[in-house]
């Protein structure tokens, strides 16, 4: 594992910082860096820049027209855009589309893979339900076979951008006998289709990015299935280590330092400096060395050193340190805001709002940003079932 970037890193770093520059437009910068939510429209518009570039999956191999970037490089290309203030790029590109590059039938990535590349299709994942998020292998979403179609009938729950979303891979249960793991099935689902219902659900910030998603005699072609029927748990580990790999986070850490050096800079001038100021200021320091620490592990999950069963280990590894630290920085955040911290208005985080902003536009930022952090150690897996999963397989407990 080498730490320093090579000549060629190097050179493929000011290149994306360079496009970055010039491309990303000035007002979505100044959204995302105010912490202003985002809508589609938003994401899709920073997606459609960098398909042009040819960049839009960053994970996808050339012959399906990705930019064939080995993991060094994707890691750089996240940073750099995370950093300068674009928007994040949409999870389900490097989510999915992985999946129908490994399991897809031929039809399938005919259909879908183009249209995923540019963003002419939104999707959702159909994972967690209620009773069944940690323990995944106990949903009980139901697909019955009839004929040329399954007929799917449950519920999911924290489903992101559902209610954006034309499409929505799942996870459903195809046998009622044998073990859990072994009688669940990978379904691609049109969020079209009669009897299926979105339903909003708020979280603590006021945003809407979460919902619930109701099956009732939900109608799917045999030909929407992935791969073979009941392999869906195998696909389903495959896509998930994609995921954790991706909330590695490295750029996003940065980020939130930039912000909360913003927020603590006023408070350099006090004089003379209250002793919590300074805490305030040893705690970002703290959390600078932790992010760099956390750097180099990703640096050496991202080299290779970790394959097969010691990679989803390692996986979960950058999962669980990637979460901590950024609510750790979030936390921080409000603590550097101070009495202004204690005033938080959702709507002030519209496009649309016009009036006054209790607190102040970066403070009314950084609580959105402490509320809406506290989910990430849930999602993608608990941070208590990532701990299982490292003490299973390198432990051995």
């Amino acid at each position: 594992m080498e730490l320093i970037e090579n000549a060629h890193e190097r050179a493929f770093r000011s290149s994306v910082r360079e496009f970055v520059a010039n491309k990303l437009p000035q007002d979505l910068r100044d959204k995302v860096q105010s912490f202003k939510r985002l809508e589609r429209a938003d994401y899709v518009r920073w997606h459609s820049i960098i398909a042009e570039q040819g960049w839009s999956g960053p994970n996808w191999p050339r012959e399906y027209g990705g930019p064939g970037w080995n993991a060094i490089e994707r890691k750089i290309f996240d940073e750099e855009c995370f950093v300068a203030g674009a928007p994040r790029l949409i999870p389900h590109v490097n989510m999915i589309c992985p999946v129908l590059h490994r399991y897809g039938s031929p039809a399938q990535k005919e259909r879908f893979i183009d249209r995923i590349y540019r963003l002419q299709d939104w999707w959702c994942q159909g994972y967690s339900e209620p009773g069944a998020g940690s323990d995944l292998a106990s949903l009980k979403t139901r697909a019955v076979r009839e004929g040329d179609h399954y007929i799917v009938n449950g519920q999911k729950t924290w489903t992101t951008w559902a209610h954006w979303a034309d499409w929505m891979f799942c996870l459903v249960r195809t046998s009622p006998t044998g073990k859990p793991q072994a009688s669940i099935s990978f379904l691609l689902i049109d969020m079209k289709t009669p009897g299926l219902t979105v339903r909003p659900v708020i979280s603590a910030d006021g945003a809407h990015d979460l919902n619930e998603v109701f099956f009732d005699d939900v109608k799917v072609p045999v030909e929407n299935l992935v791969g073979e029927e009941n392999q869906g748990w195998t696909i389903a580990k495959f896509l998930l280590a994609h995921e954790r790999t991706d909330l590695a986070g490295v750029g996003l850490c940065k980020r939130f330092l930039q912000f909360i050096r913003r927020a603590i800079v006023p408070l350099l001038q006090e004089q003379p400096r209250p002793a919590a100021t300074t805490r305030l200021i040893e705690r970002y320091h703290q959390l600078e060395m932790e992010a760099v620490a956390h750097e180099w592990t990703v640096l050496r999950v991202l080299s290779g050193d970790d394959r097969g069963e010691t990679a989803s280990a390692a996986a979960s590894i950058l999962k669980i340190r990637s979460t901590e630290l950024q609510q750790a920085m979030t936390a921080l955040m409000v603590d550097c805001a101070g009495p202004g911290g204690m005033r938080y208005l959702s709507a002030a985080r519209e496009e649309a709002w016009h009036g006054e902003i209790p607190g102040g536009d970066l403070h009314n930022a950084l609580v959105a940003h402490y509320l809406d952090w506290r989910k990430v150690t849930v999602f993608g897996g608990t941070t208590e079932v990532q701990k299982n999963i490292v003490a299973k397989t390198l432990l051995g407990l």
